[in-house]
């Protein structure tokens, strides 16, 4: 099966998904790391066209991103309703390890949201479970600490209460996985008729990753593992399958009483993916052990019934976001005007920049960029496929020092920065970033026609190549003086054949 037949329902870099539903309406939230704004909300009516209406954190006075690696921030977050009143709860990491915990909440998914409510939790992974007696859980993973721990993690519990978003009681350990040696992260707890269902990741977020369980007769256990375990996973499949590292589900119910599930997953060509996880929904049938994934296959297909084919809109709003905080810009239609920072994308700064998800291996993203003004030799305007401060190509355009406009083509890697192509430019020229899926292309377009001016493997920006947890975003930076002129760029297009 090639990867054109197996399509996320929300495409590019939305990892860890979690979902719940009011009425007709389902809601999504996905893991943003240090973009801003973070924890985008979809919706949808149908589980396949999702809509954002929002983000969790939109206000930068509710999260401080700074100083932290791009695959740090805002992790897994789990989104629940509850009398009247949507809750998230998510992690902030660094050094990929929880920082803290929060909580927020609306009445709105589409916000505002109330400002985070520190929670004084350990580990990662967050979420909460409303029972129907009218008690709340909350789940997490952290580092093991019982004497006779089985994994190198633990899933625990508290009482959450709900009314002063506290967590209260002792902490019980639940679980440490089903599979020895593996780190057990991402829990859900459930309830079906007398029996808690406990889902997990396991493996890794990687090629082993999988969806295990556990079930007790109490949310506080004890446990035991479901010996069918994994429930799903992709690893199995090999190389070639067209989508890879299954795992981190959370269940929801239709109005007509049937289960779905989200899990992340990849896209891979060639051993790399530069997409990002992505959302995927599989359908879930409920056996008397427990929940059965994708009944019938095991593996993950587009769903009978459901419009699971249709490619996303090239109109849709984009989703743009800055780096660890707000980029300070305008948009008129398609026209940006973008203010600079003294920040570079090297950096751990907030630099000058808004981007958005590559969802699409074949796509183009161009805009017309101005040269810096004569005076500004210490600046440069231009596109950027993005992956980490320490793995991305720009094509910028700059002042040399006799005052010449030049056209660079720059690879950051391994702290260092490689020109790999240096051409004349004008004050407005129209630059073009395009992929294939397996090459990134960088060029100037005279005429409607692409002068490609540098091409890199796409394994370059993959995350097996440069680590961490995000895809690639496709973006405008502009560095220089805070003082500086904005940058009017324009006409930024991003389009291209879904595949």
């Amino acid at each position: 099966m090639s990867a054109a037949e197996i399509r996320p329902v929300v495409a590019g870099c939305h990892p860890d998904p979690s979902i719940c539903r009011v009425g007709a309406d389902y809601y999504l939230v996905t893991s943003s790391f240090t973009y801003f704004p973070g924890l985008p909300v979809h919706r949808s009516r149908d589980l396949v066209r999702w809509e954002r209406v929002g983000h969790v954190l939109a206000d930068p006075a509710h999260v401080d991103l700074a100083g932290l690696d791009v695959s740090d921030g805002v992790w897994a977050p789990t989104i629940r309703h509850h009398d009247g009143l949507f809750h998230v709860v998510y992690t902030v990491a660094e050094h990929r390890r929880g920082r803290a915990t929060f909580v927020s909440t609306a009445t709105d998914p589409a916000g505002p949201w109330s400002p985070p409510v520190d929670l004084g939790a350990d580990g990662i992974d967050p979420s909460l479970f409303f029972d129907a007696d009218g008690r709340a859980w909350f789940t997490a993973a952290r580092d093991a600490l019982s004497a006779d721990a089985t994994g190198p993690a633990e899933i625990y519990l508290r009482e959450f209460d709900h009314r002063a978003l506290r967590l209260v009681g002792p902490s019980s350990v639940l679980w440490h996985g089903a599979v020895a040696g593996a780190w057990a992260e991402a829990p859900h707890l459930y309830r079906r008729g007398d029996v808690y269902h406990l889902l997990a990741a396991e493996g890794g977020t990687e090629r082993n990753h999988a969806v295990t369980a556990a079930t007790a007769h109490s949310p506080t256990g004890p446990y035991t593992t479901d010996p069918r375990s994994p429930l799903l996973t992709h690893r199995h499949l090999g190389a070639g399958a067209a989508v890879q590292n299954v795992g981190h589900a959370d269940l929801v119910d239709t109005p007509e009483g049937d289960t779905w599930a989200v899990v992340l997953g990849v896209r891979p060509l060639d051993g790399g993916h530069t997409l990002g996880r992505e959302v995927f929904l599989v359908p879930v049938s409920w056996a008397p052990e427990g929940p059965v994934f994708a009944p019938g296959t095991g593996t993950l297909a587009d769903p009978d019934g459901l419009a699971g084919h249709r490619p996303p809109d090239d109109d849709a709003p984009a989703d743009w976001v800055g780096l660890r905080g707000p980029a300070a810009h305008r948009w008129d239609g398609a026209d940006l005007a973008l203010a600079p920072a003294p920040d570079e994308l090297a950096s751990l700064g907030r630099p000058a920049f808004l981007g958005r998800r590559q969802d699409r291996h074949h796509c183009a993203f161009a805009a017309t960029v101005p040269a810096p003004a004569p005076d500004s030799a210490d600046g440069h305007v231009g596109l950027v496929a993005f992956q980490h401060q320490d793995r991305h190509v720009a094509q910028r355009v700059r002042r040399a020092p006799g005052g010449d406009v030049v056209v660079e083509t720059v690879l950051r890697s391994g702290g260092a920065h490689t020109v790999l192509a240096r051409r004349p430019g004008t004050d407005r020229q129209r630059l073009e970033i395009r992929s294939d899926g397996r090459h990134y292309s960088f060029g100037t377009v005279t005429d409607g026609v692409l002068d490609v001016h540098a091409t890199v493997d796409a394994r370059l920006l993959s995350t097996e190549d440069a680590g961490g947890f995000v895809g690639v975003l496709l973006g405008v930076a502009h560095q220089g003086p805070a003082e500086a002129p904005w940058a009017a760029v324009e006409d930024v297009t991003y389009a291209g054949r879904y595949a």
